[in-house]
């Protein structure tokens, strides 16, 4: 048996996660020796009798459908304690063990914001998810959400219709479409962004499925924005949960005469942050996303630079300096920086963000940017 097999196997048993993992991954040199471990050794190790029972009838499970899977363009395997795991979810105590990809793993490093919401939302509902995508798709952020109709569906398709990129948590496996009317949309996702299951192919979807979904979905995340929810509402759970993991949770209000709006006035009264443009959040999520942005641009090459630093670089990085030389003091949008710098678009994007969490630059309806200081004034 190798390392892929044993992985994919041990992200089948049941309540194993990450956290209750731990200690059977650290007393085992590899997935493949604790998988193959006997009883005795598992005891000794700490295994429970219901997981020594699991293993030991399941370590010679057909995986050869997954295996066929992985060999496909796009299609990938991703497993706790690799170096494309993503770090943010690393963080939770019950991290899963594996992730399958539909798309390109990398984009699951990037700094993301979940968008969550009504599955029956109002029209001003529904162009708010959309339109705060557009625009924090365009400062850089992925978006991610649960690809349920509604709020998630306007926030993924603000997200591709602004050319960013957006994240799909499924709670089913990735090669099942649910719901059936966004099977276009997930493969759309798939092409230009990631979807994501700790579920394993074929899985059909089920009621206790999404609140696994939905912990994976805050756990990706910087922070999670409720759009639009009822007092009873999927989306409130997503919310406790990112305030359990330490994330930060932002609510847009809504007139006290809409239903859905309640929920996020809950959430408002209870300590999130109250949303009134897409500045609201950006002006709370700088250290972390500078960080992971720093991360994803070592791994990407894509902007030449010196070695990372634990503060923001004084004076301001090669790359940042011939970005801000190419804004000059004119609004200008990402696809004219593109043009203008020669670097991609996700690299301009991304820049973008850390500039203006740092107050370099601000930014300005239908997606543009100005210099907010001279080259003479920046830090």
């Amino acid at each position: 048996m190798d390392e892929l097999t044993a992985w994919l196997t041990l992200t089948r048993a049941p309540g194993l996660h990450a956290g209750a993992a731990r200690a059977l991954l650290e007393h085992f040199p590899s997935a493949c020796e604790l998988l193959c471990a006997g009883a005795p050794s598992l005891e000794q190790a700490g295994a429970g009798a219901a997981l020594i029972d699991w293993l030991q009838a399941h370590r010679k499970d057909d995986l050869s459908r997954e295996l066929s899977w992985l060999e496909r363009d796009g299609c990938t395997f991703v497993h706790w304690g690799e170096k494309r795991y993503p770090p943010l979810l690393a963080q939770i105590s019950d991290a899963p063990l594996g992730l399958y990809v539909r798309g390109a793993p990398d984009f699951l490093l990037r700094p993301q914001l979940a968008m969550v919401g009504s599955r029956n939302p109002s029209p001003t509902g529904r162009e708010n998810a959309a339109r705060f995508a557009t625009h924090l798709t365009r400062c850089g952020l992925a978006i991610t959400s649960g690809l349920a109709i509604g709020v998630d569906a306007a926030s993924h398709r603000g997200a591709l219709d602004a050319g960013g990129v957006t994240i799909a948590v499924c709670g089913s496996g990735v090669d099942v479409h649910y719901p059936r009317s966004n099977a276009a949309l997930a493969d759309e996702i798939a092409c230009r962004g990631a979807l994501v299951s700790e579920f394993p192919l074929g899985s059909a979807p089920r009621k206790g499925a999404f609140p696994r979904r939905n912990r994976i979905i805050s756990g990706l995340s910087l922070g999670v924005l409720v759009v639009e929810a009822a007092l009873r509402s999927g989306s409130l759970i997503t919310a406790r949960l990112a305030a359990e993991q330490g994330r930060e949770v932002f609510a847009i209000p809504g007139s006290i005469h809409n239903a859905l709006a309640r929920g996020c006035h809950r959430l408002i009264r209870d300590g999130a942050r109250l949303v009134e443009s897409a500045a609201d959040i950006l002006s709370e999520l700088g250290p972390l996303a500078v960080a992971l942005d720093r991360e994803l641009r070592c791994a990407s090459r894509e902007v030449e630079r010196p070695a990372a630093r634990q503060n923001a670089p004084t004076p301001l990085d090669k790359g940042y300096e011939i970005l801000l030389d190419a804004l000059g003091f004119e609004p200008a949008g990402v696809d004219a920086l593109v043009e203008r710098t020669g670097f991609g678009a996700d690299a301009v994007a991304s820049m973008l963000l850390i500039l203006e969490l740092e107050g370099c630059i601000e930014s300005y309806p239908g997606g543009l940017y100005v210099q907010r200081a001279s080259p003479a004034e920046r830090p």
